[in-house]
């Protein structure tokens, strides 16, 4: 008989089960979160998927498949941010605007160092960038190239210490080792990522990914929605993942996974 490994019975509950009732403060769950080393660059990744491998619904946002067990998790890691990193077609699709730190949160926030204020950054080759966000009392950082024909126009709209050139090896693209450079250049060294699937791609294939949190929507929706992590081309070699937690709400599975640095 082959070598097999022992499987863990996380599900159903057994009773050595620990539980985390929903608290204001939510400090339990900070922290579960907050064990990660602190005083370098930290770069975290929190994405939603459906048991089928669907990263949206049918309407291509995200919202439609992730749920109240999800947002808990969600506001705890915005609440340990230093900055939120996203690519421009997901600000678009997924409407964003200026981040507040959530309700509640504000005093474990202050207490781990972080600034009053979540930094937003968009990654954005061409500048299409929302009104609402650029027209915003608290601009979003832009990281962009020097090729963006819109590069002068966004400078003059937001102020140049708003925009940043992240030129890397492809011409027009922004690189991402120069994009979270420059972000850990500002102080904002701990950087979460909330895609969309090309931007999580592009950041674990340069090698840039500390931590995956992963929430299992539990439905199937088929259709032809792409993955998390979207590339024309595959991995080499395929990200190692290492468990840290697994948590669990009505049939939502919430996992939280290290992910193997190449340069380790």
């Amino acid at each position: 008989m082959p070598d097999l490994p022992a499987l863990d019975v996380l599900l159903p509950r057994e009773a050595a089960v620990r539980h985390l009732p929903p608290r204001a403060d939510e400090a339990d769950l900070l922290a579960l979160f907050a064990d990660a080393p602190t005083g370098g660059l930290q770069v975290r990744a929190n994405m939603v998927t459906t048991v089928d491998g669907a990263a949206t619904g049918a309407n291509h946002v995200s919202g439609s498949i992730n749920g109240p067990a999800d947002f808990r998790v969600f506001r705890v890691l915005r609440a340990l941010a230093d900055v939120v990193l996203v690519g421009a077609g997901t600000a678009r699709g997924e409407r964003y605007t200026a981040l507040d730190v959530p309700d509640g949160l504000e005093a474990a926030r202050a207490s781990r160092g972080r600034a009053p204020q979540i930094a937003l950054a968009i990654v954005t080759a061409t500048g299409d960038v929302p009104d609402r966000l650029l027209d915003a009392d608290r601009p979003p950082l832009l990281l962009t190239t020097g090729s963006n024909p819109s590069l002068d126009r966004l400078r003059e709209r937001v102020g140049a210490d708003h925009v940043v050139v992240a030129d890397g090896g492809v011409p027009g693209a922004v690189d991402p080792r120069a994009a979270v450079a420059a972000l850990a250049d500002r102080g904002l060294r701990n950087v979460l990522t909330e895609g969309g699937p090309r931007l999580l791609a592009q950041l674990v294939d340069a090698d840039l990914v500390d931590e995956l949190c992963l929430t299992w929507s539990p439905q199937l929706v088929g259709g032809p929605v792409g993955r998390i992590t979207h590339l024309p081309t595959w991995f080499d070699p395929p990200r190692a993942l290492t468990p840290l937690h697994l948590l669990h709400a009505d049939g939502v599975l919430l996992g939280r996974w290290r992910v193997a640095r190449l340069g380790a």
